[in-house]
């Protein structure tokens, strides 16, 4: 008999699954040599995957058996090396080229989270839903034989030029200013100015505004874009002054927005000229006003009061002359933005897009600029009707007939050496400071060391700054020390030399101040002041610059190699896609994660802090 209290079998059991579990984690020793031929193996299979993922294969070969592929590629262990590093190396690339790819899809995601949704339309025009889809219809036609020129003749021309057209059925490029069908005693003005052919700019700029297309026009500065936009104005006022006289109080019929008073004056004195030729030779006045700030609105009145064909303005005293119903834009059927990226960029599309409010019509409209980038020109399409872009240039290069030094100077000595620096060469000679008090004791230090100087800045009142640009003008002076309010679009045409006393924020305000010389086929020279208080980034944006223009980089500049570099040609686009800067990507731009810093500090600030300036 068997004992009840006798452990039952169940502890064999027990001892059984126990042995079974041990067996289990049991991990046997494989030799070194083996290890490694299973590494090489693993290999050979990453190889054969990232082949196949490159080269599709066919249906017959998808039906191999995987063991045979692994026993082909199994065999990589005897391989050298050197055939071992190439394949490494393949490898790499394919997950660079997948970087690249991944940083391009980031940048257009930036892009398009920082673009501007609204039109740069009118109030009234988006709200009731107007869209214009015909350009403007003009009596202006080219010669037959220019009509008649093949295709490949244009773009013969266009590619001998460096023009870069885009846009639908495109005016066909003029090379004689005669073949434009412009009024004789407007050829004889030009002559008188030494102005024999047109420009690149004005080859295609000119016949596409008198065909009454829409335009944005790009071109190194000194290009002459100012006349792109003149003459066929003039043209069209006179043309309309003759078929119906204006009468009191109407008008303008063209309307020119410039970002600063000088450029304003500039251009309303150019407008001037041309408009007396035509005076004086039995032909209607074309009355022309200059609405700028510092001036008194009785000149601009009384001309508006006769009936007045060309305005120019800059946006601030615009926009008072039309709230006050001084002037209205009832009958006008042109408007030109000189310099546009600068009245677009930073926060002035609400005002750009109250003046477009006060036109009872449509408008061929033109917008200009040296510097525009693809945000600014994307933008700007939606205010065109089949817009044409004249490129001449990429937008925001330097002018290649300026020789550009950049100099490494400790900010004590900036003051001193730029006497030295005026030695270089002869008179007259711009110099550029990022800050009002800066100019005051510039100008002072060189009226103290006997050099016949004259400054400009915002806080001067109008009267002075005109003083001084006529003299600096006129070669009565040698020197104008100047913010960037001299910076965009002026036109001083024996200036031989350029100073940066300090390198601006912003490399596109630099491209403008190095513009001021080197204008219409002459050489000129700049140099630029930097230390270690300039910002990196700015200094990358110059660097590349430098190199784009086949300028000497000094070594200091050189020496500058971030990581993000090997990002910054990426296919068709270069440098940053926001600001055009050379030096960087949209995702490490300043200048915008400075437009986001400001658009977050002002968030709710209009709530609770109601009686600001902004409010005024």
């Amino acid at each position: 008999m068997t004992d009840k209290n006798q452990p039952p079998i169940k502890r064999y059991r027990r001892e059984e699954n126990k042995s079974s579990d041990e067996d289990d984690n049991y991990v046997p020793y494989v030799p070194i040599k083996e290890r490694k031929k299973h590494q090489l193996v693993k290999l050979g299979r990453i190889v054969q995957l990232t082949a196949e993922a490159n080269a599709p294969k066919s249906s017959s070969e998808n039906e191999n058996d995987d063991e045979t592929q692994e026993e082909i590629w199994g065999r990589k262990y005897n391989i050298s090396l050197l055939d071992q590093h190439t394949e490494l190396k393949k490898i790499a690339e394919a997950k660079k080229v997948s970087a690249v790819e991944k940083q391009l899809k980031e940048e257009e995601k930036i892009l398009e989270s920082v673009a501007e949704k609204k039109a740069l339309m009118g109030v009234a025009e988006l709200a009731k839903g107007i869209q214009y889809a015909d350009p403007i219809k003009t009596s202006w036609k080219p010669p037959r034989y220019i009509i008649a020129m093949s295709e490949e003749k244009r773009v013969s021309i266009r590619r001998n030029l460096r023009i870069l057209v885009e846009g639908s059925d495109i005016p066909p490029p003029i090379r004689s200013f005669k073949e434009m069908k412009f009024n004789k005693h407007i050829l004889s003005g030009l002559e008188k100015k030494n102005i024999k052919r047109p420009s690149p700019i004005q080859v295609q700029g000119i016949p596409t505004v008198l065909a009454g297309r829409d335009l944005i026009g790009i071109a190194f500065t000194g290009s002459g874009k100012t006349l792109v936009f003149v003459l066929p104005l003039i043209m069209f006022a006179l043309e309309q002054e003759v078929r119906l006289p204006f009468i009191k109080n109407e008008g303008p019929y063209g309307l020119i927005i410039c970002p600063s008073r000088e450029l304003a004056k500039q251009t309303h004195d150019i407008i001037v000229y041309y408009c007396q030729q035509l005076q004086g030779n039995n032909l209607p006045e074309i009355r022309s006003c200059l609405a700028i700030g510092g001036m008194p609105v009785s000149e601009a009145a009384d001309i508006i009061s006769k009936g007045v064909h060309i305005m120019v303005a800059t946006p601030g005293r615009l926009m008072d002359m039309l709230d006050k119903k001084i002037v209205t834009l009832d009958v006008c059927r042109y408007l030109c933005m000189d310099e546009a990226d600068r009245m677009i960029d930073m926060g002035f599309e609400e005002d750009v897009r109250t003046i477009f409010s006060f036109f009872k019509g449509q408008r061929q409209t033109l917008l200009f600029s040296a510097t525009m980038p693809k945000k600014i020109q994307n933008f700007a399409r939606s205010a065109l009707v089949q817009p044409v872009t004249i490129n001449v240039g990429r937008a925001g290069a330097a002018s290649m007939n300026v020789t550009q030094e950049v100099e490494y100077v400790k900010q004590e000595a900036k003051v001193v050496y730029l006497l030295e620096c005026l030695q270089k060469t002869e008179p007259p000679v711009l110099i550029f400071a990022e800050k009002k008090q800066d100019v005051d004791s510039i100008h002072e230090y060189l009226l103290l060391k006997g050099v016949e100087a004259v400054a400009i800045h915002g806080g001067k009142d109008q009267e002075e700054r005109s003083r001084a640009v006529e003299a600096f003008r006129n070669e009565e002076k040698d020197v104008l020390v100047a913010t960037d309010v001299a910076s965009k679009g002026l036109d001083f045409p024996n200036v031989q030399h350029v100073i940066n006393y300090d390198m601006p924020d912003d490399v596109e305000n630099y491209v403008h101040r190095i513009g001021r010389t080197g204008r219409s086929n002459t050489r000129g020279l700049s140099t630029t002041f930097v230390n270690k208080t300039t910002e990196q980034s700015v200094l990358l944006d110059l660097k590349h610059l430098l190199i784009e223009a086949k300028q000497q980089v000094p070594p200091f500049l050189a020496e500058l190699c971030p990581e993000s570099e090997k990002y910054l040609d990426l296919g068709d686009s270069h440098g940053c896609s926001y600001c055009g800067g050379l030096g960087h990507r949209i995702t490490d731009c300043p200048k915008l994660e400075a437009v986001q810093s400001k658009q977050a500090s002002n968030i709710g600030r209009r709530d609770y802090l109601s009686n600001t300036a902004a409010d005024y």
